[in-house]
């Protein structure tokens, strides 16, 4: 108990006194999961509103597709791309792996199918007649498709914060990925998964603070987000 209790006071103190280490490696973490998520969301709304508004052969089956990869897990996704950037795989030239550039591309295969799956619910459970009325009145296929992201707009801020949650707490990808590099590659859950391994439990403690914190902020949001599309009787 006495470890625990230090521990914790010594956490909230790195967090408090801006140390340099453990703000470093908060920062990696965010960019690196923004950056992956605003490059997931464009192909993941035009991939949902095609799923949902299409009708061509095959449409079935990649919806069971994409809800498929719903349930890949993180370590899966590592592997594959490990594979595919190695020194022996097809993009071993470009030099990517234990980069960056490799745990975003993972965590954008991570947040990928969510946003598909979510933003494609959203779509279906939209009033068609939204496309169909912009379309009547002469809007453009763009201005219409913007007037149906309006319409659903809770649905996919819930998605956005779900997909988002998802990949910055994930360790598999970015630990086979990333290498863990310090002052590069290390974020938040591989840096948790190091400083535990090695005794050191207040710098643990204090990155894993942040990630509760952030999954409460997430979890509000998107209860506030809820409550703002639902319809009051």
């Amino acid at each position: 108990m006495d470890v625990l209790i230090s521990s914790t006071l010594e956490a909230f103190r790195l967090l408090l006194s801006g140390d340099n280490d453990i703000w470093e490696i908060i920062g990696i973490s965010f960019q690196v999961s923004s950056l992956a998520i605003l490059f997931a969301i464009p192909p993941a709304l035009i991939i949902a509103f095609v799923l949902a508004y299409g009708d061509f052969f095959g449409r079935r089956f990649l919806i069971a597709l994409f809800s498929t990869f719903l349930s890949i897990p993180a370590v899966v996704i590592g592997l594959t791309l490990f594979i595919v950037l190695s020194r022996q795989g097809p993009m071993g030239d470009f030099r990517l792996l234990f980069t960056q550039t490799a745990m975003m591309m993972g965590q954008f295969l991570l947040c990928l199918p969510i946003l598909i799956a979510m933003a494609h619910s959203s779509f279906q459970a939209a009033d068609r007649r939204a496309w169909e009325t912009a379309r009547t009145l002469g809007a453009s296929r763009i201005y219409a498709f913007v007037t149906v992201l309006y319409e659903i707009r809770f649905g996919l801020m819930a998605a956005l914060l779900a997909a988002y949650g998802r990949i910055i707490s994930e360790v598999g990808a970015s630990m086979m990925l990333g290498g863990n590099i310090a002052h590069y590659t290390r974020n938040i859950p591989t840096a948790i998964a190091l400083e535990t391994s090695k005794g050191n439990f207040a710098e643990g403690i204090a990155l894993g603070t942040v990630l509760l914190f952030l999954a409460f902020l997430l979890n509000a949001l998107l209860y506030h987000v809820q409550g703002k599309g639902s319809i009051n009787p």
